[in-house]
Parts: structure tokens; sequence; C-alpha cells
């Protein structure tokens, strides 16, 4: 019997299975929901800071019938806080956030300080994927990491960052590779730790709001580096790309991650077209998961599958409030499928 690790790198690897994986990575696609934490009764803002506690939510993601994978962490400020950010921890039922930047303009870059893997959150991170990877249980280890630029806008003042790309170039290079390379170290650490597969996410890194010639300058180039470092470090990758995609389909075929992964506003079909030859994941609507019920997820669900979905997932991060009952059915549809 093929296991999920097994399914889903036959699909990153661009080959057939006998059905589409259904996975939600983690990161900024959190997957944990208040239903699941009270099933389990390992709660936020605690499991953040544990590495027990983190292990065990991302173990309870894949035994409780949501998805099939593990994955850490469950929110998107690890990498902006230990690189100088202040984030608060949120609570049960919200997700960590920034609440203070490093500094406000690009000019004093350098004091954004180095990852450091021996410490802090980052350091739960890795404990957790060891401690995943200690099962061997032919579930896949998904490791995250938020994108260059959503990293960038988030250690510095977020407007000002967006008007300096545009008027210091150099600097906002200089900046963006250094945030780059404190990504690839955290990167290969998550798969020297033992993830299989590195998520990465970049909702701020968008063609909206950087447009085309800024979305190719600024996001292509920094997010393939980061993914080809991890592919050679021994990881499959999948690229998450927040927005419309219709005005840079061109530049995101530069990046040749394992999968491109997209939000719910991109039409399966119209990524399809403008993407030949690449596995695509997504997208079922997170809102409608959260708002509408059961049978408007298991229609949405086969819709991505009838459109193209290669790996079928959540457009985005859950809505902490999700119903336990919504979150399983996309699941649960997958697999009914290969009975049909």
């Amino acid at each position: 019997m093929i296991t999920a690790s097994e399914r889903l790198n036959t699909v990153l690897d661009g080959q057939k299975a006998d059905r589409p994986p259904c996975i939600c990575p983690g990161g900024m696609m959190n997957m944990v929901t208040v239903g699941l934490q009270d099933e389990v009764s390992v709660f936020f803002p605690e499991a953040h800071c544990d590495a027990q506690q983190m292990a065990a939510l991302a173990k309870a993601v894949y035994d409780r019938g949501f998805f099939e994978n593990y994955g850490v962490p469950f929110c998107m400020t690890v990498e902006a806080e230990a690189m100088g950010a202040t984030v608060t921890l949120g609570r049960k039922d919200v997700e960590p956030h920034v609440t203070d930047y490093a500094f406000d303009d690009v000019h004093d870059y350098r004091k954004a300080t180095p990852i450091d893997l021996n410490a802090g959150r980052a350091k739960v991170v890795l404990d957790a994927i060891r401690i995943l990877r200690e099962h061997n249980d032919g579930v896949p280890i998904v490791g995250n990491l938020v994108g260059p630029v959503s990293v960038a806008s988030s250690v510095m003042e977020a407007t000002r960052y967006y008007k300096q790309l545009r008027k210091e170039r150099a600097l906002s290079h200089e900046y963006m590779e250094f945030v780059t390379q404190e990504l690839i170290r955290f990167g290969v650490a998550q798969v020297e730790a033992g993830a299989d597969i590195i998520a990465i996410a970049d909702p701020s890194g968008t063609g909206e709001i950087l447009g085309p010639r800024h979305f190719a300058e600024y996001a292509v180039p920094y997010i393939e580096k980061l993914q080809r470092a991890c592919q050679e470090a021994g990881a499959r990758t999948i690229v998450h790309i927040c927005g419309q995609m219709h005005s840079v389909y061109q530049q995101i075929a530069e990046v040749h991650a394992n999968a491109l992964s997209f939000d719910a506003v991109v039409p399966l079909k119209e990524a399809r077209e403008n993407l030949p030859g690449r596995v695509i994941m997504g997208n079922v609507s997170t809102f409608a998961i959260e708002m509408s019920g059961v049978d408007k997820v298991q229609t949405l669900t086969r819709a991505c599958m009838r459109n193209g979905s290669d790996i079928v997932a959540p457009a985005c991060g859950l809505g902490m409030g999700s119903p336990s009952a919504s979150v399983r059915a996309v699941l649960e549809t997958v697999r009914a499928s290969t009975e049909e």
C-alpha cells in the first residue's frame, strides 16, 4: 500500500499517483484550528514555544484526519521575530503577528539580526521536526519558510519598504540578499532536522502588490535562490504565491519549485494553461471551509480535482474557527474519489 509520503513525493516529482495527495503545509498555511486544539488538549500560544506541543499538534493534523502530512510551524512570524521584529503570540484563536518593526529605513537594514538556530522559536521548530522524524511512519514532514519579500517587509516598516524598493534599489537588493541568506540557513537546518519538503509562502510578494516588473526583480530571483538551496539540501519544494497571477505567469515560471500553489482567486484551469507541465497545488477556498458547510466544501474539492489540481490543499491558512467536519470533508472527498 502506498504511503502518504510516497504519494506526495511521486506527484512532486511530476509523476502520476493513484490519486491526488491532500495536504496543508503549515507556516502561513496554518492547518491547526480551535477545534483541533480542543480535541487533543494542546493549545496556542503555548504550542508555538514548546517543541513537544508543536509536534503533538502537527501529528494530530494527520492522526485526526485533517490532512496527509505533518507541518510546522503554525504561523508566519518565526523568522521576523528572530531577525528583530516584535511579535505577540496571540491566543488560542488568534495566530501570532508582528506588532513592531526592527527598523524603518532600508539604510538601517544591518540592524536586522541573523537567525539564531539554537535559540527561540527557530530552535523550537527544528526540535519539533526532529521529534516528528523519530516516528518515521510514512507521513511527509513539511517544513515552512516565509518568503523573502514577506520577511523583509515584516522586519522593516512595510510601507517604506515598498517605496524604497523603487528609490533605493541597490540597498534594497543588499537587504533582500541578507534576508534570503538567513532564510536559506533556516531552511537547510529544517531539512537537516528531517523535513522532507520545504514550503515557501510569500503573501506580501505578489504581482498585485509589486507589479510585474518589481515582482520579477525582487520576488522571483530571491524565491528561486531560496527554493533551489532547499532542493540542493535534499528537500522537495512548494512555493505559494497569493493574489491574482494573470500578469505574472511568465515570471513565476522562472521559479523551479517542485510544485506551485495559488490562492482561491486563481482558476486552476488558467494556471494549468499558463504553466504547462508544472505541478499545481490548491486551492479549496478557506472562506468556504470556515463558513459554508460540508456540502459546499465537498463540491469545491471535487471541482479542484476536476480542474486539474495535482495536490489538493486549502487555498491559504485555515480560519481558526473552521469546523472540524468541514476541514475533514476535503480529505474525505479526495479519498472517496478513488472509490468512485
